[in-house]
């Protein structure tokens, strides 16, 4: 049976407006956002955040059944197969007419999660995830993101 899950990122040190291409040679990026791609359709976007907000905040309805391998979480924004869940975290460039183009994207691991963490988290029906949105190189942070780049924490909230 499958247990209602709600998972909360919280995100803060975001690294600004503008940051340089991914290779260095092309423009800068300007007018950045962050937001989670939704599965499966990588151009809806849950809760956009300028890339100089002090910090950001994303909620996701999820559902968490146990499976042979442990705990499987599942969710209009969690992406993957079991045993390879994640969440995007997608950066994009703004133009002036409102239209963004991704260019870069974190992946936030939930099965990455203790088993003990993940367990109290379906217990209290929140799980929490804390990280800092900005790279080594004052970019913003990609590619594969677990502990201890991001810090997972079971509480007990709201069921959605």
């Amino acid at each position: 049976m499958a247990a209602m899950l709600r998972i909360r990122i919280d995100a803060d040190q975001l690294p600004g407006l503008t940051c340089p291409s991914a290779d260095g040679t092309g423009p800068p990026y300007r007018n950045i956002r962050v937001a989670v791609q939704r599965r499966d359709r990588p151009a809806e976007l849950l809760g956009p955040q300028r890339g100089d907000a002090p910090s950001a905040t994303w909620s996701l309805e999820c559902t968490a059944t146990a499976s042979p391998a442990g705990t499987d979480i599942r969710g209009p924004y969690v992406q993957g197969r079991p045993g390879g869940r994640f969440v995007h975290l997608s950066w994009g460039a703004v133009d002036d007419v409102g239209e963004g183009t991704m260019f870069r994207r974190a992946k936030l691991m939930p099965d990455a999660v203790p088993a003990e963490v993940l367990d109290g988290a379906v217990a209290g029906g929140l799980l929490v995830g804390r990280l800092g949105r900005t790279d080594a190189r004052g970019g913003p942070l990609c590619a594969r993101v677990v502990p201890p780049a991001i810090t997972w924490t079971a509480e007990r909230g709201p069921r959605p």
